[in-house]
């Protein structure tokens, strides 16, 4: 009936960690963390995690953003690194360069950058092989 085995709670699961950068903050300098963000305030230089990246309207970045997925509804300017997809909401602003498997854009967003898609090329790849070989 009772047992003295007592349930630890795992906290190596860094990816529901959320990080909150408020508006009026300004950091200066490199960000690496497990855990996603959510951007309100102004970053300049890098942000590295495997986590979400949501930036806010009030969100600014300038220099290097690199994470699993990104939702913009700010302003980024520099090099983006998206392993999965980057979401662009009406008020986003992106310049730059940008590197991202799937890309997705609201009407009224602005994107003025040169974009790498590794998935669609990997994918065609691989169909241009099997072509090949049949």
């Amino acid at each position: 009936m009772f047992s003295d085995n007592k349930k630890v709670k795992d906290t190596s699961d860094f990816s529901k960690n959320q990080n909150r950068i408020s508006e009026g903050t300004k950091i200066v300098g490199d960000i690496i963390s497990q855990g996603g963000f959510r951007i309100e305030g102004t970053v300049e230089g890098t942000v590295k995690t495997t986590g979400r990246v949501v930036v806010g309207k009030s969100g600014n970045i300038k220099g290097t953003l690199e994470c699993s997925n990104a939702d913009f509804e700010g302003k980024f300017s520099g090099k983006l690194i998206i392993t999965e997809t980057l979401s662009l909401k009406a008020t986003a602003h992106i310049e730059g360069e940008v590197t991202t498997s799937k890309l997705a854009v609201d009407p009224g967003a602005t994107f003025n950058a040169t974009c790498v898609m590794n998935g669609g090329a990997k994918a065609m790849r691989d169909g241009q092989k099997q072509g090949k070989s049949a």
